[in-house]
């Protein structure tokens, strides 16, 4: 599954990604928060058990688009998302959907200047996690330790010390 994510130490907050969005949809289906200088992005987090979708009376919601066709402008997919993703404007509910209907990917991830916002594909991303996590545990990604007169010293003491206070 992917998902966008905003690298906060990158995004300056110009809102580029929002103008594109909203070029391209006629209504922007992400946000931008600033927060103390930080800034994130609100977007559709394109949850499993979508309450969204849940509580949709028309069936128009799904995990990933809207069927405007059904949508009936209630807001109760509004009011269910637990991030604040979803917008009723225009008699439609709006949230965000990768761009998926576009060959050429999200536009507000090709807007960004920053290169804040990318498109990951979380199974990549939690594999290679897990895969770092594995390697530290295993001393892969580990420096080795020097040798030295002071590294001697130091195992040394260590050693010495009683079990209870290492």
């Amino acid at each position: 599954m992917e998902k966008l994510l905003l690298n906060s130490e990158l995004c300056d907050g110009c809102e580029d990604c929002v103008g594109a969005c909203e070029g391209l949809h006629g209504v922007s289906r992400m946000t931008i928060h600033d927060l103390e200088d930080t800034h994130f992005s609100i977007h559709c987090q394109h949850c499993e058990d979508a309450p969204c979708a849940l509580i949709c009376p028309t069936g128009a919601m799904s995990v990933d688009q809207i069927d405007v066709t059904k949508c009936i402008a209630c807001g109760f997919c509004a009011l269910a998302c637990p991030f604040g993703a979803v917008s009723v404007k225009y008699n439609n509910a709006h949230k965000c959907n990768l761009c998926k209907d576009k060959e050429e990917g999200p536009a507000c991830v090709r807007a960004c200047s920053k290169r804040a916002l990318t498109l990951v594909d979380m199974d990549d991303l939690k594999a290679k996690k897990q895969k770092a996590h594995i390697d530290k545990l295993s001393g892969l990604g580990k420096k080795p330790k020097s040798k030295g007169l002071i590294g001697i010293l130091t195992a040394d003491t260590r050693a010495r010390k009683p079990y209870d206070e290492v």
